[in-house]
């Protein structure tokens, strides 16, 4: 069972994606977004990838159209998808929602989240909504603004209001990173976050003390979004 793994920056890799997609039976394949397959034909589900850019910026990455293209027909043919950071902002785009470059919401980092009682019913967070604050790795400046009409709100934060959301029965947006080991910060561009007023020493040891939690929970998450993708096709 394969599933497409879109990778929208060289520096977006799939991390810890593979192993826990692998053991749930799962051929993760990354993709390049100048790379994509004309169609999602042979694939069973489908990943989007951070970036840091919006999803209709077309002008210096001209291969958005077509990812776009790809989420529309996931969309239609109720494959499942998993957007994470920019590829949840795509799904949201894509489905009729906004997203506003820079908004405000800028996150870096480990940050705590907040699962919602809507969450109770959903194939992928209802085993989260009972284990306090959901303790993720954040890496951006552009966030979704306006959900699609009838998506469905699953986590929040005060610092960013739009954390997790679900489109029609399967497909997912996350603005946080579950793929990302808390160990990365380390090596993150520590001019950039200078720049910022950010301390990349202490943004990493903040985000080790809450490794082990994090792990755990984002394994929980990626492994029910992969039994979504290897449940029977209903006839």
């Amino acid at each position: 069972m394969r599933v497409l793994v879109v990778q929208n920056s060289p520096t977006s890799g799939a991390g810890r994606l593979d192993d826990w997609l692998a053991d749930a039976g799962i051929e993760p394949v990354l993709t390049p977004g100048d790379d994509l397959p004309p169609d999602l034909a042979g694939f069973a589900g489908l990943i989007l990838l951070g970036g840091g850019f919006v999803p209709d910026d077309d002008e210096r990455h001209p291969w958005l159209a077509h990812e776009r293209s790809l989420v529309s027909a996931a969309l239609s043919a109720e494959m499942p998808i998993l957007g994470i950071c920019l590829g949840a902002q795509l799904l949201a785009y894509v489905a009729g929602g906004t997203v506003t470059a820079q908004s405000g919401e800028t996150e870096r980092g480990m940050c705590a989240l907040r699962v919602l009682p809507s969450a109770a019913g959903d194939p992928v967070f209802a085993l989260l909504t009972e284990v306090g604050p959901l303790w993720m790795i954040q890496n951006h400046q552009d966030s979704v603004t306006a959900l699609p009409a009838g998506a469905e709100l699953l986590a929040t934060s005060d610092a960013c209001a739009v954390q997790a959301f679900r489109v029609g029965s399967s497909a997912w947006g996350l603005q946080f990173h579950p793929e990302v080991r808390p160990e990365r910060i380390a090596d993150w561009n520590e001019a950039a976050l200078s720049a910022q007023g950010i301390d990349r020493a202490a943004l990493a040891t903040a985000a080790l003390e809450r490794a082990d939690e994090n792990a755990t929970q984002a394994e929980a998450l990626v492994r029910a979004w992969a039994e979504v993708v290897c449940a029977p096709v209903p006839k």
